[in-house]
């Protein structure tokens, strides 16, 4: 049998541990700045997944983009950038505008106009970005960027 004083020592290690975990768990997780940006997205496609990365195509040392350069609308106010998905939808009978295109355009602006496919905005813009400054993926190079 094990004695108090062991018993006390195991739950006095137990609490202590106990205490170090919740106040590292609270450092890390408090204490992190938001991004501005993700750093990668992943894209999930039937053709296989995307993995975008932010930091290639921002930086530098990479392509050098601005956020415009690729999030067009609204040109003036890069703070209201929003998910491509967001615009980039089919629309339905049921709704022939979708909501998030009211967010931005008056309902007369956009009635014949349908927007672009989510995948075709993509592959157009990323397509054609990369045809004009021969870098990266091009056309006909689809597990450049697809991966399953």
């Amino acid at each position: 049998m094990t004695s108090k004083k062991q018993l006390q020592l195991a739950y006095g290690l137990a609490i202590g541990l106990f205490i170090v975990g919740v106040v590292c768990y609270a450092y890390t997780a408090f204490s992190a700045k938001p991004l501005d940006q993700p750093i990668r997205l992943m894209y999930k496609v039937a053709a296989g997944n995307v993995l975008f990365d932010h930091q290639t195509h921002a930086d530098e040392s990479g392509y050098g983009l601005s956020c415009a350069d690729c999030h067009h609308h609204p040109e003036e106010d890069e703070e209201a950038n929003q998910a491509c998905g967001n615009c980039h939808v089919i629309p339905s009978e049921a709704e022939p505008v979708p909501k998030t295109c009211l967010d931005c355009h008056e309902a007369d602006e956009i009635e014949d106009a349908i927007p672009m496919k989510r995948s075709d905005a993509f592959h157009k813009q990323c397509g054609n970005c990369h045809a004009e400054i021969e870098a990266g993926p091009l056309e006909k190079e689809c597990n450049s960027c697809h991966v399953r």
